[in-house]
């Protein structure tokens, strides 16, 4: 007996040391080509890039993977546990193996006669996502245990864990604890509740199947099984369990706003932070990143701060969208989307999958129209019904840019203008007749939606509005729509801006010996180019002449030939010098056209020359960017305002206050309606190509630009002081309740004077009109209007001397 166990025992010593040599071998085996482990402890996952506006609110997000890095002291604690709880409740007992769970699984894949199950760790399920492919077999199992063991070694359970718990995938697009929280219960993982927490904690084995939007039943039963799980390992109480179980589960996704509101704005953020992070700019200052371009931005989990002011954007896209749709019913009907034939009606309108909610908020759906009638169009919304008033055809004239609106007839029957088949967009009216107004909830299939006509516009534009005292961009919108062109008019657009050029002219004459009082030509001028041997006759816009004019008066009513005459005296050299200092980025040749706009520039870049004009002679670059850190609060850039003083404060004061003459008494008058001490230049070019309105007040300088892609002529009449100032009002009368009613201050060395509206001289008693205006202390006019012994200097010649050098 004593024999035969000494036997087996040497038989059994001999199997154990023949399995561990043999378990030895695999690992030597096995470890001969492991990847190196160490690439974990420096987790870098792809991450969430946020950018946020100038008050904190998210405006929009760049990713890859939607992943938000979530430290664990972060977190609501019932997070890791009902993941423990699901996964590997001996988590902070095991060492990287669970070999309990590795048999289990084991005899278990022998029963099914492949490999089922995988009994695998939190730690080996990091390796085997980070390190190793998802292949299923025991060679992979053994590198993967070797290395888990090996990186619990390396790293704290607490860092293992924080790095599986932002990792994972967790389905609805969502990388990690936060992305999740978000997506199914529109909260941040901090604020779950156990019952949510055991939701999220149950979705890795299969994110898909236990999908709460796709199938809340299957997410309530493995819900339960993780609540099951914690209440046996004592993690909760049977009263937080009961609670639990008991509480209602509302899934929502957070609002992710972005790329709704301020695209183009964001995507001129994208567009800086991936010259930022160039490697070339991060090597020069030394930050420390590894990885440059997109790459940075859509994995590194920047937190962007930026300048955008959400109600400035806001109002501005709507202004905007609303200017275009004006200048499209101007423009006249162009016509359905499409004609369909009968047969073709009921897909159409499936297709379609219409609700009256798609019509919320002043939003447009696309209609079939099956009855016309004089009195309107009879239409169908997929199972709804609707009816167009002719009176919302008014504006349907055929389109011909020869004719002003206002000089054709208004359409009166429908039949001109729709037939049966078409195609067309529509708005819906609400009971005061205006589109938001419109209440979704009471229409029922069986009533009739009330709407008007709508067209999708042919001519686009750009908004861009800049604090003065700083430069940041507080709106900026480059088109009608994002979706449909993501082309930045507003940045990459380059127009010529006529008359909205002017007062760099007119602020280089100011430095020149010329007033707000001189008086100038305004009559037929005539220039043969010395280089071209082509002679240029340049008009006023009314195509009259108004004589001797006043340089206030000459702005105010952008008297084209006055500014002519004006840079001729003082030479362009001295307004392409004017335009430099102000930051206009040119060419500018050494042409007199140049002085009347005929040089093309971008919005922002005329935003930020009118700058030096709002704050007394410092002119602000834009920003868009305040301030970059990375996904752990470090900062990686902070930027300052970039202004400098490019004027004297008499000059900007003396333009401000001839600009204000615009609005009060020329061509931007529709501004008055602010209320506010207001200055701003129109600009038209030749055959209403462009139109353009730049504004401002102390606080705020705003440009708007309104044209076609192609450059053409946009029609009769379509001015600046029509196409454009109405949008640059409908934004304004949005945001100026946010800014004191302020005027330009006065700086020391201006004085005011009374002057004669004619001769520029102080005002008499016989003076038929005058004006107070700003002069530099020194330069204001001495003698009195009708004083017969005075005669102006060549600047300032009396009216009969002007006459007599015109004929």
């Amino acid at each position: 007996m004593k024999k035969l166990l000494l036997t087996l025992g040497i038989v059994g010593a001999l199997g154990i040391a023949a399995a561990a040599g043999l378990a030895a071998m695999l690992v030597v085996w096995a470890s001969h080509d492991l990847p190196s482990f160490t690439r974990i402890a420096d987790y870098r996952p792809p991450l969430v890039t946020t950018v946020y506006a100038r008050d904190g609110s998210v405006m929009g997000y760049f990713y890859r993977e939607k992943r938000f890095l979530a430290p664990l002291d972060k977190m609501s604690p019932r997070v890791p546990q009902a993941f423990l709880a699901a996964e590997d409740d001996g988590f902070y007992r095991h060492e990287g193996i669970d070999p309990i769970a590795i048999f289990r699984a084991f005899l278990k894949n022998m029963q099914a006669g492949s490999i089922k199950q995988g009994g695998s760790t939190i730690t080996q399920q990091i390796v085997k996502r980070l390190l190793l492919t998802s292949e299923k077999s025991y060679e992979r199992k053994i590198k993967e245990a070797i290395l888990a063991y090996r990186l619990e070694k390396y790293l704290s359970k607490d860092e293992i864990l924080t790095i599986y718990l932002n990792q994972i995938y967790l389905g609805g697009g969502a990388y990690g604890v936060e992305a999740a929280a978000r997506t199914y219960f529109g909260k941040h993982v901090n604020e779950l509740s156990l019952a949510e927490a055991a939701v999220i904690g149950g979705l890795p084995q299969a994110p898909s199947k236990y999908n709460p939007f796709r199938d809340p039943d299957a997410t309530r039963q493995r819900q339960m099984y993780v609540l099951h799980r914690m209440l046996d390992l004592g993690w909760i109480n049977r009263a937080e369990y009961d609670e639990a179980v008991a509480q209602p589960l509302v899934y929502r996704s957070m609002d992710d706003s972005g790329w709704r509101e301020g695209a183009w704005y964001l995507e001129e953020v994208r567009r800086q932070l991936i010259d930022f992070f160039s490697e070339a700019n991060v090597k020069r200052l030394g930050l420390k990143v590894d990885r440059y371009g997109e790459d940075a931005i859509y994995e590194l989990g920047l937190h962007v701060r930026t300048s955008m002011e959400p109600l400035h954007q806001s109002a501005a896209e709507k202004a905007l969208r609303t200017g275009l749709d004006d200048a499209s019913h101007r423009h006249g009907w162009r016509g359905p989307l499409q004609r369909l034939k009968p047969a073709e009606y009921d897909a159409f309108l499936k297709h379609e999958n219409f609700t009256p909610a798609a019509l919320a908020d002043g939003a447009w759906a696309r209609a079939l129209v099956t009855k016309v009638v004089p009195q309107g169009a009879e239409v169908r919304l997929g199972g709804y019904r609707g009816f167009i008033d002719v009176k919302s055809m008014a504006w349907c004239r055929t389109p011909d840019i020869r004719y002003a609106p206002e000089h054709v007839p208004a359409v009166k029957d429908a039949k001109k203008v729709l037939d049966v088949g078409d195609v067309v967009w529509v708005s819906a009216l609400g009971a005061d007749g205006k589109a938001a107004s419109y209440n979704p909830s009471l229409v029922s299939q069986a009533g009739v939606i009330q709407l008007s006509l709508e067209q999708y516009p042919d001519v686009q534009g750009a908004l861009v509005s800049i604090e003065p005292d700083t430069g940041d961009v507080l709106a900026l919108v480059g088109g009608y729509s994002f979706s449909d062109s993501q082309f930045n008019r507003a940045i990459q657009a380059r127009r010529q801006p006529g008359s909205s050029f002017k007062p760099i002219v007119y602020s280089a004459a100011m430095d020149h010996g010329f007033t707000a009082g001189s008086v100038v030509l305004d009559a037929p001028f005539v220039y043969l180019n010395e280089y071209t041997d082509k002679i240029w006759r340049p008009e006023n816009f009314e195509g009259v002449f108004y004589g001797p004019t006043l340089l206030r008066t000459a702005l105010a009513k952008s008297r084209n030939l006055c500014t002519i005459r004006v840079a001729q005296k003082i030479g362009i050299p001295s307004v392409i010098e004017r335009a430099t200092a102000l930051g206009l980025e040119g060419p500018f040749p050494n042409e007199l056209s140049v002085s009347l706009g005929a040089v093309a520039v971008s919005p922002i870049n005329m935003a930020e020359a009118y700058t030096a004009f709002a704050a007394e002679g410092r002119v602000a670059k834009r920003r868009f960017i305040h301030s970059i850190s990375d996904a752990w609060g470090e900062t990686l850039f902070e930027s300052r305002p970039d202004v400098r003083e490019v004027l004297s404060p008499q000059n900007a004061f003396i333009m401000a206050s001839l600009m204000k003459e615009v609005v009060q008494d020329g061509t931007a008058a529709k501004a008055k309606v602010l209320g506010k001490p207001l200055a701003g230049k129109t600009g038209t070019t030749n055959d209403e190509r462009d139109a353009w309105f730049i504004g401002y007040t102390p606080h705020l300088v705003t440009a708007v630009y309104v044209g076609f892609d192609q450059v053409a002529p946009m029609g009769k009449f379509e001015t600046g002081g029509r196409a454009a100032l109405p949008i640059f009002v409908d934004y304004r009368k949005v945001v100026e309740p946010k800014y004191p009613s302020d005027d330009f201050p006065m700086p020391p060395g201006i004085v005011m004077v009374r002057v004669d509206g004619k001769t520029g001289q102080i005002a008499g008693p016989g003076s038929e009109t005058s004006y107070l205006l700003p002069f530099q202390l020194g330069t204001q006019p001495t003698s009195t209007a009708g004083d017969p012994v005075h005669r102006g200097d060549d600047d300032t010649k009396s009216a009969e001397d002007l006459l007599k050098q015109l004929y």
